[in-house]
């Protein structure tokens, strides 16, 4: 099974496949889509286009049998929240457009499932990426929490498929 990690952002948005297979990961690939920055002439329409694009591009280059997008926080500039809201939109459109049920997880749940520790650090996220992907190259900082956000849900989909084995087989 494949599984699309999303990190959502106007600017950059980062994504990662890793495959599993059982309690085994691999990393696949991973990268970034970049749209112009404020200010650069391009409307906030045609920003999220490329967004949009790009992200169903990595879809059909990659096949994901599953994705999971990093929900949003909201912070104090109303205004930058609402614009990476629209981010998000694209993150959770462009999968469930391929017919991808999409996971949804808090960043504190990504980093306590990935290091362990609700509130760790981006260094120490990057860090048990590696370890749990050996070989990995970061294609960003964005494409590394993607990465988290994939092995997130993958773990996740693990614990619902022993839940219901054990559910099959009586075990409560």
């Amino acid at each position: 099974m494949r599984v699309l990690g999303i990190d959502p952002g106007l600017r950059n948005m980062g994504w990662g496949v890793i495959a599993v297979d059982g309690p085994r990961l691999r990393h696949v690939a991973n990268g970034v889509i970049r749209s112009p920055a404020d200010g650069s002439g391009e409307d906030l329409g045609a920003r999220l286009s490329l967004l949009f694009r790009g992200l169903c591009a990595v879809i059909v280059e990659h096949r994901p049998d599953a994705a999971a997008v990093e929900q949003t926080f909201v912070n104090k500039d109303a205004f930058g929240t609402l614009k990476l809201g629209q981010a998000r939109g694209i993150a959770l459109l462009a999968p469930a457009e391929a017919g991808l049920t999409v996971g949804e997880y808090a960043p504190n749940a990504v980093k306590k499932t990935v290091v362990g520790v609700g509130h760790a650090g981006k260094e120490q996220v990057q860090h048990m990426v590696r370890v749990q992907l050996p070989g990995v190259l970061f294609a960003g900082p964005d494409a590394a929490d993607a990465l988290a956000i994939a092995i997130c849900h993958a773990h996740h989909l693990q614990g619902r498929a022993i839940r219901a084995v054990a559910s099959r087989r009586g075990v409560a």
